[in-house]
Protein backbone atom coordinates (compact mmCIF):
# COMPACT_ATOMS: atom_id res chain seq x y z
CA UNK A 1 0.00 0.00 0.00
CA UNK A 2 2.22 2.94 0.91
CA UNK A 3 4.49 1.69 -2.34
CA UNK A 4 1.42 2.57 -4.61
CA UNK A 5 1.07 5.84 -2.31
CA UNK A 6 4.48 6.63 -2.52
CA UNK A 7 4.14 6.67 -6.63
CA UNK A 8 1.85 9.38 -6.22
CA UNK A 9 2.55 12.04 -3.21
CA UNK A 10 6.13 13.90 -3.39
CA UNK A 11 7.55 14.46 -0.50
CA UNK A 12 9.75 17.00 0.07
CA UNK A 13 13.30 15.93 0.94
CA UNK A 14 15.71 17.69 3.07
CA UNK A 15 19.24 17.88 2.24
CA UNK A 16 20.07 18.92 5.99
CA UNK A 17 18.07 20.57 8.97
CA UNK A 18 19.23 21.47 11.78
CA UNK A 19 19.38 24.36 14.23
CA UNK A 20 22.61 25.68 12.75
CA UNK A 21 21.50 28.80 10.92
CA UNK A 22 19.01 29.88 13.59
CA UNK A 23 21.98 30.11 15.93
CA UNK A 24 23.61 32.25 13.61
CA UNK A 25 20.87 34.96 13.80
CA UNK A 26 20.56 34.35 17.84
CA UNK A 27 24.75 35.08 17.25
CA UNK A 28 24.35 38.30 15.39
CA UNK A 29 21.78 39.23 17.79
CA UNK A 30 18.79 38.28 15.74
CA UNK A 31 17.20 36.34 18.13
CA UNK A 32 13.87 38.09 18.30
CA UNK A 33 13.37 35.56 15.40
CA UNK A 34 12.10 33.23 17.41
CA UNK A 35 9.32 35.49 18.51
CA UNK A 36 7.81 34.73 14.77
CA UNK A 37 4.52 33.44 14.87
CA UNK A 38 4.35 32.68 11.13
CA UNK A 39 1.26 35.58 10.85
CA UNK A 40 1.75 36.26 7.37
CA UNK A 41 2.12 40.14 7.21
CA UNK A 42 5.53 40.37 6.13
CA UNK A 43 4.49 38.16 3.26
CA UNK A 44 1.50 40.52 2.59
CA UNK A 45 2.96 43.31 2.65
CA UNK A 46 5.92 43.06 0.23
CA UNK A 47 6.01 44.61 -2.53
CA UNK A 48 8.58 41.99 -4.37
CA UNK A 49 6.00 39.03 -3.36
CA UNK A 50 4.16 40.70 -5.72
CA UNK A 51 5.89 40.24 -8.75
CA UNK A 52 7.94 37.52 -8.24
CA UNK A 53 7.26 34.33 -6.27
CA UNK A 54 9.40 35.32 -3.72
CA UNK A 55 7.37 34.65 0.05
CA UNK A 56 8.84 36.23 3.03
CA UNK A 57 7.11 34.12 5.61
CA UNK A 58 8.19 31.00 3.70
CA UNK A 59 12.02 31.88 3.62
CA UNK A 60 11.88 32.71 7.50
CA UNK A 61 10.46 29.58 8.65
CA UNK A 62 12.53 27.80 6.46
CA UNK A 63 15.71 29.42 8.06
CA UNK A 64 14.11 29.18 11.28
CA UNK A 65 13.83 25.08 11.04
CA UNK A 66 16.94 24.86 10.00
CA UNK A 67 15.98 24.23 6.30
CA UNK A 68 19.95 24.17 4.86
CA UNK A 69 18.05 24.62 1.03
CA UNK A 70 16.99 27.93 1.64
CA UNK A 71 20.53 29.01 1.78
CA UNK A 72 20.52 28.19 -2.26
CA UNK A 73 17.03 29.05 -2.94
CA UNK A 74 17.35 32.43 -5.49
CA UNK A 75 14.35 33.91 -3.58
CA UNK A 76 16.89 35.28 -0.96
CA UNK A 77 18.17 37.62 -3.40
CA UNK A 78 14.49 38.93 -4.60
CA UNK A 79 14.41 41.09 -1.37
CA UNK A 80 14.23 44.34 -2.15
CA UNK A 81 15.82 45.78 1.38
CA UNK A 82 12.57 48.18 1.60
CA UNK A 83 11.96 47.69 5.31
CA UNK A 84 8.06 47.66 4.91
CA UNK A 85 7.86 44.11 6.59
CA UNK A 86 10.00 45.49 9.16
CA UNK A 87 7.22 48.29 9.78
CA UNK A 88 4.07 45.76 9.98
CA UNK A 89 5.18 43.11 11.44
CA UNK A 90 3.00 42.75 15.02
CA UNK A 91 5.72 41.13 16.88
CA UNK A 92 8.42 44.22 15.46
CA UNK A 93 11.12 41.33 13.87
CA UNK A 94 13.53 42.85 11.71
CA UNK A 95 12.72 40.40 8.79
CA UNK A 96 14.65 42.77 6.05
CA UNK A 97 17.93 42.34 8.58
CA UNK A 98 16.79 38.43 8.74
CA UNK A 99 16.65 38.67 4.92
CA UNK A 100 20.70 39.90 4.67
CA UNK A 101 21.89 37.98 7.59
CA UNK A 102 20.97 34.90 5.35
CA UNK A 103 22.60 36.11 2.46
CA UNK A 104 25.77 36.51 4.23
CA UNK A 105 25.11 33.11 5.49
CA UNK A 106 24.39 32.07 2.09
CA UNK A 107 27.73 33.71 0.80
CA UNK A 108 29.41 32.56 3.37
CA UNK A 109 29.11 29.33 2.18
CA UNK A 110 29.63 30.27 -1.16
CA UNK A 111 26.13 30.43 -2.54
CA UNK A 112 26.33 33.88 -4.66
CA UNK A 113 24.51 34.61 -7.79
CA UNK A 114 27.19 35.34 -10.55
CA UNK A 115 26.16 38.89 -10.88
CA UNK A 116 26.41 39.60 -7.48
CA UNK A 117 30.10 37.67 -7.40
CA UNK A 118 31.16 39.12 -10.96
CA UNK A 119 30.28 42.76 -9.06
CA UNK A 120 31.77 41.76 -5.56
CA UNK A 121 35.10 40.41 -7.11
CA UNK A 122 35.76 42.41 -9.69
CA UNK A 123 33.98 45.81 -9.97
CA UNK A 124 33.88 46.52 -6.52
CA UNK A 125 37.69 45.28 -5.60
CA UNK A 126 39.40 46.72 -8.34
CA UNK A 127 37.39 49.91 -7.95
CA UNK A 128 35.91 50.33 -4.50
CA UNK A 129 32.89 51.27 -6.06
CA UNK A 130 29.73 49.39 -6.63
CA UNK A 131 28.27 51.51 -9.12
CA UNK A 132 31.55 52.56 -10.80
CA UNK A 133 30.87 55.61 -12.92
CA UNK A 134 34.56 56.14 -14.02
CA UNK A 135 36.61 55.10 -17.09
CA UNK A 136 35.42 55.74 -21.03
CA UNK A 137 32.46 52.93 -20.68
CA UNK A 138 30.74 54.85 -18.08
CA UNK A 139 30.43 57.90 -19.69
CA UNK A 140 26.74 58.21 -19.62
CA UNK A 141 26.71 58.23 -16.09
CA UNK A 142 29.08 61.26 -15.52
CA UNK A 143 26.58 62.89 -18.27
CA UNK A 144 23.44 62.28 -16.72
CA UNK A 145 25.50 63.95 -12.92
CA UNK A 146 26.29 66.98 -15.31
CA UNK A 147 23.06 67.30 -16.75
CA UNK A 148 22.05 67.78 -12.92
CA UNK A 149 24.73 70.22 -12.41
CA UNK A 150 26.88 67.46 -10.58
CA UNK A 151 30.47 66.96 -10.74
CA UNK A 152 30.71 64.29 -13.43
CA UNK A 153 32.09 61.71 -10.66
CA UNK A 154 31.00 61.62 -7.25
CA UNK A 155 33.07 62.47 -3.97
CA UNK A 156 34.25 59.33 -3.32
CA UNK A 157 37.29 57.16 -4.83
CA UNK A 158 36.46 58.36 -8.34
CA UNK A 159 37.79 61.65 -7.13
CA UNK A 160 40.17 59.83 -5.03
CA UNK A 161 41.92 56.88 -7.07
CA UNK A 162 44.62 56.54 -4.11
CA UNK A 163 41.97 55.28 -1.62
CA UNK A 164 40.93 52.18 -3.70
CA UNK A 165 44.45 51.05 -2.23
CA UNK A 166 43.27 51.84 0.92
CA UNK A 167 40.04 50.33 0.35
CA UNK A 168 41.69 47.06 -0.48
CA UNK A 169 43.54 47.05 2.49
CA UNK A 170 39.81 47.32 4.45
CA UNK A 171 38.70 44.50 2.28
CA UNK A 172 41.55 42.58 3.60
CA UNK A 173 41.54 42.92 6.71
CA UNK A 174 37.69 42.06 7.06
CA UNK A 175 38.02 38.97 5.24
CA UNK A 176 36.16 39.74 2.34
CA UNK A 177 39.31 39.17 -0.03
CA UNK A 178 39.81 35.84 0.95
CA UNK A 179 35.76 34.73 1.22
CA UNK A 180 36.02 36.02 -2.35
CA UNK A 181 38.96 33.86 -3.33
CA UNK A 182 36.94 30.86 -1.40
CA UNK A 183 33.75 31.32 -3.63
CA UNK A 184 36.28 31.42 -6.72
CA UNK A 185 37.39 28.08 -6.07
CA UNK A 186 34.07 26.62 -5.51
CA UNK A 187 32.58 28.15 -8.64
CA UNK A 188 35.59 26.61 -10.91
CA UNK A 189 35.27 22.93 -8.83
CA UNK A 190 31.20 23.59 -9.79
CA UNK A 191 31.90 24.33 -13.19
CA UNK A 192 34.39 21.75 -13.84
CA UNK A 193 31.62 18.88 -12.26
CA UNK A 194 29.12 20.21 -14.81
CA UNK A 195 31.08 20.32 -17.39
CA UNK A 196 32.07 16.07 -16.52
CA UNK A 197 28.21 15.75 -15.72
CA UNK A 198 27.48 17.20 -19.60
CA UNK A 199 30.28 15.32 -21.59
CA UNK A 200 29.08 11.78 -19.40
CA UNK A 201 25.53 12.30 -20.63
CA UNK A 202 26.54 12.74 -23.99
CA UNK A 203 28.13 9.26 -24.49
Amino acid sequence: MSENVDKYIKRKVYKGTNSRIADKFVDAGLEKIRACINCGTCSGSCPSGRRTAYVTRSVIRRALTGDESVLEDIDIWLCSTCYYCYERCPRDIPVTDMIIKLRNIAVEEGHILDAHFGLANKIFWVTGHGVPANGEANKKWQDLRESYGLPPLPPTVHMHPEAVQECQELMKSVGFRKLMDDIEIIKAKEKEEAEKQEKSEEK
